[in-house]
């Protein structure tokens, strides 16, 4: 057992926690910083995984996040391949596997969270797959062969851009979905029947309101999905796409408060003294959701906490408030969505969905909440400023897709 010493110990080397290293740097932080990371893969880019990196697009240098010397020429002390196992608040002091331990000064938890599994039988059989991290992508790739046989469990980001990549590669997935809708919720109506569309026209086979009983298992590899209704779908590889379970447990057992995700203020900091959490693991107080608790899993939202929370660090600490976004690739369809539609009481359609370039704009009490772009970067572009300010635009031209937003009046 080793003991070290280090002024910020951040835990998870994704997204959240590579970009609080970056960013207590380049704010000129020249304290000791530890990154911990359970994957032995230095950070990249995680929702890369379901789109470039599975279809063999990018190989996984080009979705590093830094080239692998970047950290050692920042002083950047990377501990990659184990996980943190225990936290002791009062002693500031985190115990790694193996029996390192590290007194830390201040604490970032980044360590977001596991794929959630199906709770029925099967569904831990071989075959069955959740593209979470890079070993959850080169799994699922060295098991797909031309006619694979193939059920995608779940109608979100991530089942869709697996569909996608399937398809493109001439296999025709079947993807169940136990709601009414597909990308049920991120998206209004109108996105999810415009996206149910375009995969079915592309030979995926989907089916809504699906729920699954259970995987058959055969020497001890799954070969077929039970619905609830009695249907069996003959299957080669399952792969399942139904969100994450954030990382908790560590901090809960230190004494953390834990509300589907670790709680924190509008500054990151948890309930534990010197200890912030951020990223997909975090239940923060968001702005653009009348300041509830949420997490978000998003790339935005973890750069940008990171950001917050390194500032904060280095004495300039500010609450967060940024416009949430999210994209998504799918075909040669980029969806790209700022805000939170949920709760909207209107909505504006700009453009022609036959033209499969269009946006939705979400409106509640008159005011734009959120916008879903596909194929519209522009108007993707000047949206932010119209959430972020609150203000009321003339509805009539709001539809008018040949005027940009930023000309739209704002209504008396």
């Amino acid at each position: 057992m080793t003991r070290r010493d280090c002024d910020v110990l951040i835990v998870g080397a994704g997204h959240a926690g590579a970009q609080a290293a970056i960013a207590l740097r380049q704010q000129r932080f020249d304290g000791v910083i530890e990154v911990v990371g359970a994957e032995p893969d230095f950070p990249y880019e995680r929702p890369a995984l379901s789109k470039e990196y599975l279809s063999g697009e990018k190989s996984f240098e080009r979705i590093q996040l830094r080239p692998t010397d970047f950290w050692s020429e920042r002083g950047i002390r990377m501990t990659l391949g184990r996980r943190v196992i225990g936290i002791d608040a009062d002693a500031r002091e985190a115990e790694i596997e193996g029996g390192d331990r590290v007194r830390y000064g201040s604490l970032i938890w980044a360590a977001g969270g596991t794929a959630r599994r199906l709770a029925c039988a099967g569904a831990d059989a071989d075959g069955v797959h959740a593209i979470r991290d890079r070993a959850d992508a080169d799994a699922l790739a060295s098991e797909l062969r031309d006619g694979s046989r193939v059920v995608i469990v779940g109608g979100g980001y991530i089942g869709l851009e697996a569909a996608a990549v399937l398809a493109m590669r001439g296999i025709s997935p079947t993807l169940l979905e136990a709601q009414d809708r597909l990308l049920a919720r991120v998206a209004g109506a109108t996105i999810s029947s415009f996206y149910e569309a375009e995969h079915r026209s592309r030979g995926v086979d989907i089916r809504l309101g699906a729920r699954v009983d259970f995987i058959e298992v055969a020497d001890g590899r799954a070969n077929a999905v039970r619905l609830s209704d009695g249907e069996r779908i003959e299957a080669d590889v399952v792969i399942v796409g139904i969100g994450i379970q954030p990382s908790t447990v560590e901090l809960e057992s230190a004494g953390a408060e834990i509300a589907d995700g670790v709680v924190v203020d509008s500054y990151c900091r948890t309930s534990l003294p010197s200890v912030y959490a951020i990223g997909d693991c975090a239940s923060h107080p968001n702005p653009y959701a009348g300041g509830r608790l949420i997490r978000l899993e998003s790339v935005q939202n973890a750069n940008d906490q990171a950001s917050l929370v390194a500032k904060a660090l280095c004495g300039d600490a500010k609450p967060y408030d940024a416009v949430p976004w999210f994209w998504s690739n799918q075909y040669d369809l980029k969806l790209q969505t700022l805000g939170l539609s949920q709760g909207h009481d209107q909505i504006v359609l700009r453009g022609f969905i036959g033209d499969r370039s269009f946006s939705v704009v979400y409106l509640c009490g008159g005011r734009i909440v959120a916008i879903d772009c596909v194929n519209a970067v522009r108007d993707y572009v000047q949206a932010k400023a119209w959430i972020a300010n609150g203000d009321r635009p003339n509805l009539h031209v709001l539809a008018d897709a040949a005027t940009p937003l930023k000309l739209v009046p704002v209504a008396d």
